[in-house]
């Protein structure tokens, strides 16, 4: 699940951080630390002090760009463990987060034991100084005792292990009252290879902690490899496979002409007219897809290093795709881009004329056992492994000899497709033509569809 991003909070969390910002920059590197945090550049110097024009530049930055500015305050800036903490913890309940209840957090650390992540102390100390405040911002020397929490666990988890079992250390560390995110990345964090680099051991905690997070139908499950390891994270599947694509064939101008390259590692070719087709082909991320991503996969296929003529391009390739009698299909493309235009690069990437099913021969050859729904209009992959499908109808999804009259059973078998489309895990969207036909018209339906669909707050675009 996702909240709704607490943007007013987060607003007043940059600020605080600003403030001490100023102090360490010059009125001449301003304007460069602006750019660099994504905020709006900052008022001429004249008599404004550096806090004030940092204000002035935070107060016209609108509420849409706050999360990419929160984020490059986190990658670029060095920040006191408080202030990382309170920023990530909005950034991430605004996003895909699977709910661990405290129960079951504590369940999971009376059964876990440490001693394979005790083997590598560093490693597990760097994963808890990413996630947690061990106390060296705040270290007092006059405090009840020399030391700090990462000492502690120095101390009573390393050198003596019988001292503190795996409950007091998440006691100490506040994992049972973090957040639902805090909590499932610190999971995560657990498994991977850079904190535990044996992979028996890394088999052990994720086969102990799948046996408590199964019944809330959630599990760490491997997806991919890396350095020779596997790669876990926390999912939440629910119906349909919520498997990560492995090939994504979009924009597509006909029919590709497809063959298997290596059936068993299911890497695939265009046999012909390759250039009628668009293939991403890189690891989608838990993030899902974003514009970003897309963009980077194509300036690198093109050999370019502009990103203005790549994003004038690429988007000009896809569009190239829509069907040109479909104005609906058209309008909700074009809307989409220019609604997020001023975030493009932080929104899910929405690909036309996407191939989700493929079959060599053609419907008519396969017979009743074709498939239904081979492509579709519009694909989005959302965080959380979740694929969303939105279709375009026009009056040819329910009517025969040219629209005039009805087709009961060309409904039926597009319905049925979207049931199965469903059960293999995607959702799915449909749009009457008549809806996107008209800009006007079609603009406020489509801003509120996709401010809800991408759980963002309301656009200021006219």
């Amino acid at each position: 699940m996702a909240e709704q991003m607490d943007l007013s909070q987060l607003r007043t969390l940059v600020e605080g951080v600003l403030v001490t910002l100023y102090q360490r920059y010059r009125h001449q590197d301003l304007p460069e630390l602006c750019e660099r945090l994504r905020l709006p550049a900052p008022p001429s110097a004249d008599d404004a002090t550096k806090h004030e024009r940092l204000t002035a530049s935070l107060r016209a930055c609108p509420d849409d760009r706050l999360p990419p500015v929160a984020e490059a305050v986190l990658e670029s800036e060095y920040l006191y463990a408080g202030e990382r903490i309170a920023l990530e913890d909005v950034l991430w309940l605004g996003r895909h987060y699977i709910e661990v209840p405290a129960r079951t957090r504590r369940e999971l650390a009376r059964d876990l034991d440490l001693t394979d992540h005790r083997n590598y102390p560093d490693r597990f100390l760097a994963l808890l100084g990413r996630l947690w405040d061990l106390g060296e911002d705040s270290f007092e020397v006059w405090g009840p005792h020399n030391g700090t929490l990462r000492d502690d666990i120095q101390r009573h988890v390393i050198r003596f292990p019988d001292d503190w079992s795996s409950e007091d250390l998440f006691e100490h560390l506040g994992a049972f009252e973090a957040t639902h995110p805090r909590f499932g990345r610190f999971l995560e964090g657990l498994a991977p290879s850079s904190v535990l680099p044996d992979e028996q051991a890394q088999r052990r905690f994720v086969e102990m902690a799948n046996q408590h997070l199964q019944p809330l139908g959630a599990q760490l499950r491997q997806e991919g490899e890396v350095d020779g390891y596997p790669l876990f994270h926390l999912v939440q599947p629910g119906r349909g496979s919520a498997r990560r694509p492995r090939n994504l064939i979009f924009a597509t101008l006909g029919k590709p002409d497809i063959r298997f390259t290596s059936a068993l590692d299911n890497d695939i070719e265009i046999a012909e007219r390759a250039d009628q087709v668009l293939v991403y082909d890189r690891p989608v991320g838990k993030d899902g897809l974003l514009w970003r991503d897309l963009l980077s996969w194509w300036q690198e296929t093109q050999g370019t290093t502009d990103p203005e003529k790549a994003t004038r391009t690429l988007y000009r390739r896809m569009e190239r795709s829509l069907p040109p009698e479909s104005k609906g299909q058209i309008n909700l493309f074009w809307l989409y881009h220019n609604i997020h235009r001023d975030h493009l690069s932080d929104v899910p990437a929405l690909l036309p004329e996407i191939w989700v099913h493929w079959d060599p021969k053609t419907v008519r050859e396969r017979g009743v056992q074709a498939m239904q729904n081979l492509r579709m209009d519009f694909l989005m992959l959302l965080p959380g492994s979740k694929r969303v499908v939105l279709e375009v109808d026009g009056s040819q999804h329910f009517t025969r000899n040219g629209g005039t009259e009805p087709d009961t059973a060309k409904y039926a078998a597009t319905m049925a497709g979207d049931r199965d489309l469903k059960f293999q895990g995607y959702e799915v969207f449909r749009f009457g033509h008549d809806e996107l036909r008209d800009l006007d018209h079609a603009r406020p339906l489509v801003t509120d569809f996709f401010r809800k669909l991408l759980n963002r707050p309301s656009e200021a675009h006219s």
